[in-house]
């Protein structure tokens, strides 16, 4: 019997998984997930790796890196590459039979260079470049000070993760900024197949209104700002701008469904990844809902090209007193305050560790 795991795979839809930590790959979790729920990529975040150091799994790691003279960032990203390549190994067929579309896994930048274009792009490309591994992005934030940020790196080649987007209009701004980088390298005489997915951050939309919406719009505001920007994402698939660069080699920048954990207990465990379902998209989901839905997720119909009833439904929201497009803003803003707090945490705990297990 075919899991709804590997039907939503069989849809067309990138299943990535939102996670990662040393002792995931040493006990085989990962690559379970590859051969039995048709997981395709996987990705990271600064909280993630806080927890799995907080758990005492790199202390060995940590011990002898800081006996080498590392120490905070440089620590980090000696720890965090390790994995990667290890995760970008195993995905490393996936990468090969998909021509370089699927297969990857994501390293963010840090964010004190969030308002440093050309401190950005240098460290993407150095991050990049130790990595060694052609399946890696680099997360950069689709903020207005990281939107030139992504058009350079993509013009210097580096494939880019496109991170902190809440709405249609962020996402047409980072997609903009994706396809200047690509006809930068055009008008250079260099190769366009920069690959890049588009990652729009959804729960957060339905647990930003949950007291202040009737009861009836409580859990549909996420999915219905998944609708216009999926709208929004074949529109600019079929628009002539698009097409031009895509004959001329260009790989699409596809849209990625991130922060699809359901925050409501009284809503579905997997209602960001049946409601999301699409083709040429991308969802990435912690283990939890991942296992959720591979035991008991529902699929019906794809998510309609056409947004569906999406308009209305926001409409509804915006009758409630419901400003969807500040509301996205101050998500954005949100999220990269959050963003500097977690890593400012991170810092923290390799800190801590360091000394602990000196």
């Amino acid at each position: 019997m075919t899991s709804p795991t590997n039907k939503l795979h069989e849809m067309g839809q990138s299943l990535w998984l939102d996670n990662i930590t040393r002792e995931m790959l040493d006990e085989g979790t990962i690559e379970r997930y590859i051969e039995q729920y048709s997981v395709t990529g996987l990705t990271s975040n600064p909280s993630i790796f806080d927890k799995a150091i907080e758990g005492g799994g790199y202390d060995a790691a940590i011990a002898a890196k800081s006996a080498d003279g590392l120490e905070g960032e440089d620590l980090f990203f000696e720890l965090a590459i390790e994995d990667l390549r290890r995760a970008a190994d195993m995905f490393a067929p996936v990468h090969s039979s998909t021509g370089g579309v699927d297969g990857f896994v994501s390293l963010e930048v840090s964010p004190e260079l969030a308002y440093d274009t050309e401190s950005t792009v240098a460290a993407a490309r150095d991050l990049h470049a130790r990595a060694d591994r052609d399946n890696l992005f680099i997360k950069i934030p689709g903020t207005a000070e990281g939107l030139p940020a992504i058009t350079e790196t993509i013009a210097a080649g580096v494939p880019v993760n496109v991170t902190l987007l809440f709405d249609a209009a962020q996402y047409l701004a980072a997609a903009e900024a994706y396809m200047a980088g690509i006809e930068r390298r055009l008008e250079a005489g260099d190769d366009p197949a920069v690959t890049s997915v588009a990652s729009v951050f959804m729960s957060r939309w339905d647990k930003a209104v949950a007291d202040e919406v009737p009861e009836h719009l409580k859990n549909h505001l996420a999915l219905a700002v998944g609708g216009r920007t999926y709208r929004a994402y074949r529109e600019l698939l079929g628009s002539e701008r698009w097409k031009k660069l895509e004959a001329a080699g260009a790989r699409p920048q596809r849209l990625l469904w991130a922060s699809t954990s359901t925050k409501d207990p009284a809503a579905p465990d997997t209602l960001y990844v049946s409601g999301l379902a699409a083709p040429d998209t991308v969802n990435t989901m912690p283990d939890v809902t991942l296992e959720a839905f591979h035991d008991h997720g529902e699929l019906g119909d794809p998510m309609p090209v056409d947004g569906g009833d999406c308009e209305a439904m926001l409409a509804h929201f915006e009758d409630a007193g419901v400003d969807t497009a500040v509301l996205a803003g101050r998500l954005q803003s949100e999220g990269a305050e959050a963003f500097v707090k977690s890593w400012n945490a991170l810092m923290e705990r390799i800190r801590e560790q360091s000394s602990a297990v000196a």
